[in-house]
């Protein structure tokens, strides 16, 4: 019975090998040279066959420390696959033969999100076939972006289904927090040959939104762990991560991400349960001196921001504005271009342009309906974090693990209105990994306390 049982499954092992090692050739196009990245997908659909935690564990060194390579060219951008983009879907397909091969076992657990992320994918796919008819979207970008929207949702999905005990979602998080010190380390050795860091091992140079988006996130993190931890040994390690981290997330002079910052920083001062009147003084403090001690390239970074450059016209008024601002008003009036004559699902995947505002892209790409659902998935994953952070104030992990998500979420929100945050890869690798470890923590802190008992 039970070697009918294995021989059964040998050939769906042997189908997702296939996918594994042809699927990165045909739809990312990878070149020859590239070709000793087939073995390594072998080896890490093996390692996430056999040990899906040690697969999600490389996964998280790799966000950010991964090379990238190029696989064609859309209007304004190319398309760029990075490494992890390939080792996620490896990975996946690792974990669907697994999941294949376990009978009685249900493949995806029920959680809050499930319905919203179907949804928003659905309509993707459905405002994109419609621009393809129409001749606004090609074919081949569509399919390549709607694939990168998709990477994110299968991973929130793989770690829903794979995180087992309390245990593992601290070890994923702590993993998390090291990978971002790596990371800083690393931006850190750009400082003798660049005034601006950026994210490492990419071509052409990196992402300096990229990386003050991913830093921002790991500092609100940070924070919130030196705010509920009660050891003194790993508050102290923190800070001096946050100090590291803050420097780095600086030094990428991404104005969207300092201004980001006051907000999350706020975020904590108002809903952390400790330190309220020093985390205020502090915010009031840097708001004041920080202007004034900040280098030279900081100051001039800002200054740019209100020189006027370009001459637009506003309500019937000629302004004369910064080159970036012009932009910003730019995205907004080919947005609400396309909703007067495409209210409901908008042009299609991807924007006809480049979109430096996530809910501007959101409209013009899916429409109204695209926007609505991004805004509920939003509002989940909010209540997601509010409800871990009441119900498990008892646990400082929990506890700052919540805090810290919700803080960072309301800095990648306000991120988002200078850049379009929410399809950047190497910023929603960890958002949604740490999505998924909060929207399962009530149930693992709860099989954790019957275990105790």
């Amino acid at each position: 019975m039970n070697k009918n049982k294995g021989q059964g499954g040998l050939p769906l092992i042997l189908f997702f090998i296939s996918l594994a090692v042809v699927f990165p050739l045909i739809f990312f196009g990878l070149p020859a040279e590239r070709s000793y990245l087939l073995i390594l997908g072998v080896v890490i659909f093996v390692i996430s066959f056999v040990n899906s935690n040690l697969a999600l564990g490389i996964l998280i060194l790799s966000m950010l420390l991964s090379p990238e390579f190029r696989a064609g060219g859309v209007r304004g951008r190319a398309i760029v696959v990075r490494a992890d983009d390939v080792l996620l879907l490896v990975i996946f397909l690792g974990w669907m033969a697994r999941a294949a091969i376990s009978k009685g076992k249900s493949i995806f657990r029920h959680t809050t999100l499930n319905l919203p992320l179907f949804l928003y994918i659905m309509v993707c796919f459905l405002a994109s076939g419609q621009g393809i008819l129409d001749g606004l979207v090609k074919p081949q970008e569509a399919f390549f972006y709607i694939l990168k929207y998709l990477e994110y949702y299968l991973l929130y999905f793989m770690v829903v289904n794979n995180l087992k005990s309390y245990k593992q979602s601290k070890t994923f998080v702590y993993a998390m927090l090291f990978t971002s010190f790596l990371v800083c380390l690393i931006a850190w050795r750009q400082s003798p040959i660049t005034d601006r860091f950026s994210t490492p091992f990419e071509e052409g140079g990196g992402e300096p939104n990229t990386l003050a988006g991913y830093l921002l996130l790991m500092m609100s993190l940070t924070l919130a762990f030196i705010c509920t931890l009660k050891s003194t040994n790993k508050k102290i390690l923190l800070f001096g991560l946050f100090a590291l981290s803050f420097v780095c997330f600086v030094r990428t002079l991404s104005r969207g991400g300092w201004v980001a910052f006051f907000p999350m920083f706020l975020a904590l001062t108002i809903f952390s349960r400790r330190y309220k009147l020093p985390l205020l003084v502090l915010l009031i403090s840097g708001v004041i001196i920080i202007p004034q001690v900040v280098p030279r390239i900081v100051r001039d970074r800002i200054e740019q921001a209100f020189a006027p450059e370009v001459r637009v016209r506003v309500m019937d008024k000629d302004m004369i504005i910064s080159e970036s601002a012009a932009a910003r008003i730019n995205t907004w009036r080919n947005a609400l271009k396309i909703m007067t004559y495409r209210p409901l699902l908008g042009q299609g995947v991807p924007a006809s342009a480049v979109v430096d505002n996530q809910f501007a892209r959101v409209l013009s790409e899916t429409g109204l309906i695209g926007l609505s659902i991004f805004i509920w998935m939003i509002v989940l994953i909010f209540q997601a974090c509010f409800r871990a952070y009441r119900f498990l104030r008892e646990d400082d992990f929990s506890e700052g693990l919540a805090l810290g998500l919700i803080c960072g979420l309301v800095g990648l929100l306000t991120m988002s209105f200078s850049s379009a945050t929410f399809i950047l890869i190497r910023i929603m690798e960890p958002f949604w990994f740490l999505v998924a470890i909060i929207v399962m923590l009530p149930e693992l802190v709860q099989e954790q306390k019957l275990q105790e008992s």
